[in-house]
């Protein structure tokens, strides 16, 4: 009887200092570092189970692949969670202030573009003259807007615009009163980007 207690007392201690199993919630999480561009195929992301709380809106979940197929917007490290926001397509604008809206320009000097990355903040220049000889003058059509989209976000076969009309094309987000100052710039003279920090 005493060795049955012993037993007994001892089962119970062993449940009392085991550690209940953690709540979790499985995600899809890159399987390695992918570019900007990449176009996700089976084997470039994996399930990985996270603590709920740490489980950002519109985090992808198994077994449901929407994702495949689909453009990778920003570089993303190996483990980050893949999202809505982590995709190129209807979400353009995901993530970007309200009422923001995506204007293509096309720069003067298309080697700018090799320097832009998804999410770099420019300020966009127009630089005009009055006649040939006149003076340059140079006005600030929109500040610190972030860029959504350059030519090396598009795969080979294709992307938003046709291979052969993505020279110098870029795509930034920008508040109304900034697109209409934007619509048709390369038309009024030479725009340009300063890079921001």
């Amino acid at each position: 009887m005493a060795a049955l207690l012993l037993c007994a007392a001892a089962a119970l201690a062993v449940q009392q200092l085991t550690p209940v199993a953690p709540v979790t919630a499985t995600v899809l999480v890159a399987a390695r570092d992918l570019p900007s561009g990449h176009v996700l195929a089976d084997g470039d992301v994996r399930p990985v189970a996270v603590s709920p709380s740490m489980v950002p809106d519109g985090a992808f979940v198994p077994p449901a692949p929407p994702w495949l197929g689909s453009q990778v917007s920003g570089p993303l490290r190996r483990g980050e969670v893949l999202t809505d926001a982590s995709l190129l397509g209807a979400g353009l604008l995901t993530g970007t202030a309200a009422g923001s809206q995506a204007v293509p320009l096309r720069l003067s000097d298309p080697s700018t573009l090799a320097l832009l990355r998804q999410g770099q903040l420019v300020t966009v220049i127009l630089s005009s003259s009055q006649g040939l000889d006149g003076p340059v003058s140079n006005e600030v059509l929109a500040d610190k807007v972030p860029v959504l989209w350059t030519p090396a976000l598009a795969p080979s076969s294709g992307g938003l615009f046709p291979a052969q009309d993505n020279e110098g094309l870029v795509v930034v987000a920008a508040s109304p009163a900034q697109a209409v100052q934007l619509a048709g710039a390369v038309s009024r003279g030479k725009v340009s980007l300063i890079l921001l920090n």
